[in-house]
């Protein structure tokens, strides 16, 4: 019997050290998950089941030297640029009620959930429940989508953009919209047919700068972000530079 009660003893406290190591304290509340490269950020919101995306992406080229402005770099890519939509139908619900429809695809505004059930900041390779990521927008957060039958090789790459900028963000494909590449924040989006490399690249960046965090009824900063932000994103280093 003594035995018995050691082992169980011993089992208990090896899953403890194991949760420990893996989220610094199973059922702490703090703001990271286990995933390295998906940067999911629990401290922002839920997952909701949807599956980490934890691909190493294709660190992107330098951003040009001179100011990325938004709309310019939208023609430039042949995508197109909304701003300031009108949000209607802007209500809150659950997600145990029927799913509504949003007037566009990515949608950007529309009905949303109340915390906690805002999709958390992070990369994932399922499309996260709309009503989730609505509500992650309404709090000044970005996200940017693709298309699930893009290339491998261009995931990568819009991934490794997004490991550039991913606090306060998410990434995540959708095969529901009609574009290629998509970025939206709350009322404003950048809609691409197709993807072109560095142009629509810097048109993302040039969105996020000029977007990210400035709209919703929510200031991001009361779900803290980590990590550089859309806004502020790291900045790769030219070849041969490291």
């Amino acid at each position: 019997m003594a035995k018995r009660v050691l082992l169980v003893l011993l089992a208990g406290f090896l899953v403890l050290l194991a949760c420990l190591l893996v989220m610094a304290g199973c059922g702490s509340g703090g703001s990271s998950s286990g995933s390295k490269n998906a940067y999911i950020n629990e401290g922002t919101g839920s997952t909701n089941g949807a599956v980490p995306d934890e691909r190493v992406g294709t660190k992107p080229p330098p951003a040009p030297s001179k100011e990325l402005v938004a709309l310019k770099t939208a023609e430039a890519a042949h995508c197109y640029y909304l701003r300031k939509v009108p949000a209607k139908n802007d209500k809150v619900v659950s997600l145990d009620g029927p799913v509504p429809k949003y007037e566009k695809e990515p949608p950007m505004v529309g009905p949303h959930v109340a915390p906690p059930d805002q999709q958390a900041d992070g990369a994932y390779l399922t499309l996260p429940d709309e009503r989730t990521t609505v509500a992650s927008l309404n709090q000044g957060r970005m996200t940017i989508q693709y298309a699930p039958d893009l290339p491998e090789e261009i995931q990568l790459e819009l991934k490794g953009l997004y490991d550039t900028m991913h606090g306060g963000a998410l990434f995540f494909p959708n095969a529901k919209m009609y574009y290629a590449v998509a970025a939206t924040t709350w009322s404003n989006g950048l809609f691409c047919s197709g993807y072109e490399g560095a142009k629509t690249l810097d048109a993302i960046r040039a969105f996020g700068k000029a977007t990210w965090g400035k709209f919703g009824d929510v200031p991001v900063s009361k779900f803290p972000p980590e990590g550089p932000t859309p806004a502020d994103p790291e900045e790769p280093r030219a070849p041969g530079n490291g």
